[in-house]
């Protein structure tokens, strides 16, 4: 048996017109929010704030305590001073003499020689050596010595120093400097040679022209020869 549905109950009919109801509700709403009036909100005054910048800060001094009353030291305990009657025996001290007569023999022990050992010198710098070495052809007193010393080895390294070098490795432009230093041994032979330099090229160069400096005179501390430590700074200029 088939089901008739009353053609009143079905409510696709009404959609339509439940969509137009929905749209007019939905610009209602709209339209009141739009037209809804707000106020701003109005802050009473809470009067004018004075501060005073000018008040001084307060300022408490504390005195210091009084310093502590000193107190007299006691007086000294005087000495004892013990009575000792007539009757009674005062034992005297006897000091021996120690005075030896001319027939008393005088025992002598036997005297033993102690070779010391002579004080090894080390290595002494060039600033505080009494004696510098002498290089070949220099002469005079300590202070011309000296001068002629570094004179010569300045003269050598600027005649043996293969300048072109920097240019041929591009180092930037500018004063570029080599730190040399060295030993003048106690035969006045050049030994320990060593060098800081910004390129490898340019320490092995600084070691080959110190290393062809000649044989010397070595230096003398107190008398003794010793070795001398020296140090050389080599400075060029990079165009």
């Amino acid at each position: 048996m088939e089901v008739k549905k009353n053609p009143k109950a079905n409510l696709e009919n009404y959609s339509r017109l439940f969509m137009q109801l929905g749209l007019v509700l939905a610009l209602l709403v709209v339209y009141l929010a739009i037209e809804k009036k707000t106020y701003d909100r109005v802050i009473g005054d809470l009067g004018p704030v004075v501060l005073n910048a000018e008040d001084d800060e307060q300022t408490i001094e504390i005195a210091p305590p009084p310093p502590p009353e000193q107190k007299a030291p006691p007086p000294p305990t005087p000495d004892k001073i013990e009575v000792v009657e007539d009757e009674k025996e005062v034992e005297e001290t006897v000091i021996e003499s120690t005075e030896t007569d001319e027939d008393d023999a005088v025992e002598v022990e036997e005297i033993v020689d102690v070779e010391e050992d002579e004080d090894v010198m080390e290595d002494v710098p060039f600033a505080i050596i009494e004696d510098v070495p002498v290089y070949p052809g220099c002469k005079g007193n300590k202070a011309k010595l000296r001068a002629c010393l570094q004179e010569k080895i300045t003269k050598h390294v600027n005649r043996k120093f293969n300048s072109d070098l920097a240019s041929d490795l591009g180092l930037s432009p500018g004063i570029k400097r080599i730190f040399v230093m060295f030993k003048i041994d106690k035969n006045g032979n050049i030994t320990n040679v060593m060098a800081r330099a910004p390129h490898k090229r340019l320490q092995a160069e600084a070691i080959r022209v110190i290393k062809l400096l000649p044989k010397m005179i070595p230096g003398k501390q107190r008398g003794r020869p010793v070795g001398v430590k020296y140090s050389l700074p080599i400075a060029f200029k990079v165009e």
